[in-house]
């Protein structure tokens, strides 16, 4: 959480800006530090947005396009993470999970006559 806090920008968004357009490529999470925002779909009104929702990570989750608009109402403050930072946060996390499973199972003595890339493969499978 706190290496996701850390790598967002902040951007400061005047009244009537769009912040997201329909159709558009997604590159950007956003969290609502303050303001309003509202989400539109052809023109109606699907949601409200105030400070501390988020919006744009089906984007950056399943690199699609823009399901509907966002526009600010008043000044707002948002919290932007970027796809780019934000695959290599999730990779980096899946890897040390990962060498916490392997470390976790060559401890295993029941397990001692795995193979490493066996391990590996059930590393995968495991969950907390």
């Amino acid at each position: 959480m706190e290496i996701v806090i850390n790598a967002m920008k902040d951007r400061a968004v005047q009244p009537g800006t769009k912040v997201i357009t329909e159709g558009e490529e997604g590159t950007n999470l956003f969290v609502v530090n303050s303001g309003s925002l509202t989400c539109t779909k052809n023109e109606a009104v699907i949601k409200k947005y105030e400070s501390g929702d988020v919006f744009g990570e089906l984007a950056l989750l399943y690199n699609c396009k823009r399901a509907a608009s966002i526009t600010s109402d008043t000044d707002c403050q948002l919290f932007v993470l970027d796809r780019e930072t934000f695959n290599h946060i999730v990779k980096d996390s899946m890897q040390k999970k990962r060498e916490k499973y392997e470390d976790f199972l060559s401890k295993a003595p029941i397990l001692t006559t795995m193979e490493p890339y066996e391990r590996s493969y059930l590393c995968e499978a495991l969950a907390e």
